[in-house]
């Protein structure tokens, strides 16, 4: 058997789709939260989850059916602040690779209480799994892509 060997693509190429997800999934995360403060709008809008606060902590409630009512609003508050830190982590490209791990997982147990609450459908129509999936994928690069602040550290490291 013969062993081809693929061509050797650019770097610009191959950092494309990092890029691309990293930025996906970061302005995902940071749309979620500006959703929950009400910037895309109050409760009603189309497109608006929540629309407010206090909706995303019903919400949070209702797929936490197991956890004690005293808790919920404590934990609304860790998720906001997780994905808010995690969506600018992604952007930025700074501490990429446990970012996008942690984001991953976060959003795997979110789909997984969905699943279990809403059923497989809710999850799935909105793309849970897909940022699980792309959080994860991101986490198992070798190296950040050359447009993050992680891979400019690296640059100066090598040269200062």
């Amino acid at each position: 058997m013969e062993r081809r060997e693929i061509p050797h693509r650019p770097r610009v190429q191959s950092d494309l789709a990092p890029f691309l997800v990293r930025l996906s999934v970061g302005a995902g995360l940071l749309s979620a939260v500006a959703d929950r403060f009400g910037l895309w709008g109050p409760p009603g809008t189309p497109l608006v989850s929540w629309g407010n606060y206090h909706n995303f902590v019903a919400y949070t409630a209702t797929l936490n059916p197991w956890s004690p009512q005293l808790l919920v609003p404590a934990l609304a508050g860790i998720v906001t602040f997780a994905e808010a830190i995690l969506g600018v982590l992604l952007v930025i490209g700074l501490m990429t690779r446990m970012a996008a791990l942690l984001s991953g997982m976060m959003t795997l147990l979110f789909g997984m209480a969905m699943s279990s609450v809403m059923g497989v459908h809710a999850p799935l129509i909105y793309g849970v799994f897909v940022y699980a999936s792309a959080s994860l994928f991101l986490a198992a690069c070798t190296a950040p892509d050359k447009w993050t602040l992680d891979a400019f550290i690296a640059k100066l490291g090598r040269h200062g």
